[in-house]
């Protein structure tokens, strides 16, 4: 029987004059250790928030985030991390993962809810292109028509040193979440299986609103390369177009953590109304200002990614602290950008605090505001994940990340209204 239980929304140590009002979700034990948590806003019910954490669990709100439930999602694939929350525009949810260690790693399972994440079903496999190879950082879009695209790193084998062996950025489409094509490779370039700096990884699908255009950006030698299909993925560049500088690559060392990356996060405005409805928006962290100076980078294309701005820097603090984790969302109603990520700008030592910047103008300029009530200090003895998510429409936003207080992870989020954001001085 499914165990599920109400969230009593606590407030943890607050601050007397934060900003936002955090919301624990789940504040583990010590033999859960939640992290890489996703979060989503239902488009036909914004009331209904929904998010997850690995290993499977989640966590659903029916009234703007007020009171919360958790339940435990049961599969018969196993549940094995990477997990990834998306919801189509007709308000049904999915829930993308990796099975776990005793089932078939060449695949990627996805579940569904219909029910505002209250249950599941028990989930599909996206298969992989056969043989023992290692999948890795699913991410996935869905178009307008319900039309789902999902990408993800193939490992010849995971960690190995290995000269020979590969990593590939590959692809899947569905035409409604239950039944997905063979996938087919789009990179040309491939990158090894070390998952460092010149693995191929971080894949990231963007879509145009009808489905006509897909774009894929991912990281690899030190590169954010850029490929895409102008009919629905058929037809694909012949050669994989690096769109920006990533020096020293996708992963990098940051003090208190096991590890931390700056994989590029790419995303298609589809607002229904403007001019930038189609532009591309990807985001990035690096450290090309040295290791002790990580940065969270930019760039837009008005031209389907023909041309590029040049990198600007989101996070606005003086040099020589760290940014990093960063995920980005775009409110379909209005087409602001919105992007959470970790911060030490105010501090000497470990303490992390979380920020939100965002932008009314396509990127052109970013205001950064802090959203987290009190800091944290990591410890490197604990696995922190991969990711942090958000997720912005009809004007809420809802950043969603990992604390970790003497190294017990636990999940909080924050729901916050656009005109509040943005009146902070």
């Amino acid at each position: 029987m499914r165990l599920f239980f109400t969230l009593i929304l606590l407030l943890g140590v607050s601050h007397l004059h934060a900003q936002f009002k955090n919301i624990l979700l789940d504040p583990g034990t010590a033999e859960n250790k939640p992290v890489d948590p996703g979060i989503a806003i239902n488009p036909n019910n914004p009331k209904n928030l929904v998010a997850v954490s690995s290993l499977n669990n989640v966590y659903f709100s029916s009234n703007s985030g007020l009171s919360w439930k958790k339940s435990l999602i049961p599969s018969s694939f196993g549940i094995g991390g990477h997990p990834l929350l998306a919801a189509d525009f007709k308000g049904n949810l999915y829930f993308f993962h990796l099975p776990d260690k005793h089932h078939d790693q060449n695949q990627i399972v996805v579940q569904e809810s219909g029910n505002g994440g209250e249950t599941w079903t028990d989930g599909v496999a996206i298969e992989g292109l056969g043989g023992s190879k290692d999948k890795r950082y699913p991410r996935a879009r869905v178009d307008r028509k319900g039309n789902w695209y999902a990408t993800w790193t193939q490992f010849d084998s995971y960690g190995s040193s290995d000269p020979g062996c590969q990593s590939l950025i590959l692809l899947s489409t569905s035409s409604n979440g239950k039944k997905w094509s063979k996938p087919i490779q789009v990179s040309q370039t491939p990158g090894d299986c070390s998952n460092i700096k010149n693995s191929a990884i971080g894949a990231s699908p963007a879509v145009t609103a009808g489905g006509e255009r897909i774009f894929i950006a991912w990281a690899n030698q030190e590169k954010i390369f850029f490929d895409r299909s102008f009919d629905g993925g058929k037809m694909w560049l012949s050669t994989d177009l690096p769109i920006a500088e990533q020096p020293g690559g996708p992963v990098f060392n940051i003090p208190g953590l096991k590890a931390a990356n700056g994989m590029p996060l790419l995303l298609c405005d589809n607002t229904k109304k403007g001019n930038l409805s189609g532009a591309l928006y990807i985001v990035w962290a690096d450290q090309r200002n040295g290791e002790q100076d990580t940065d969270i980078w930019f760039a837009r294309s008005t031209s389907y990614g023909d041309n590029w701005t040049i990198s600007g820097r989101v996070n606005n603090d003086g040099p020589g602290k760290h940014q990093f984790l960063p995920s980005m969302a775009i409110d379909p109603t209005t087409g602001y950008i919105y992007i959470v990520y970790y911060d030490r700008r105010a501090y000497d030592d470990l303490r992390t605090d979380v920020y939100l910047a965002y932008s009314t103008d396509a990127g052109a300029v970013f205001k950064n505001v802090k959203i987290s009530e009190t800091p944290f200090t990591p410890s490197d003895e604990v696995s922190f994940g991969d990711y942090i998510s958000i997720s912005a429409d009809h004007g809420i936003i809802t950043p969603i990340w990992t604390r970790m207080d003497n190294g017990q992870t636990s999940i909080w989020t924050a729901v916050i209204k656009s005109e509040d954001l943005m009146n902070v001085k």
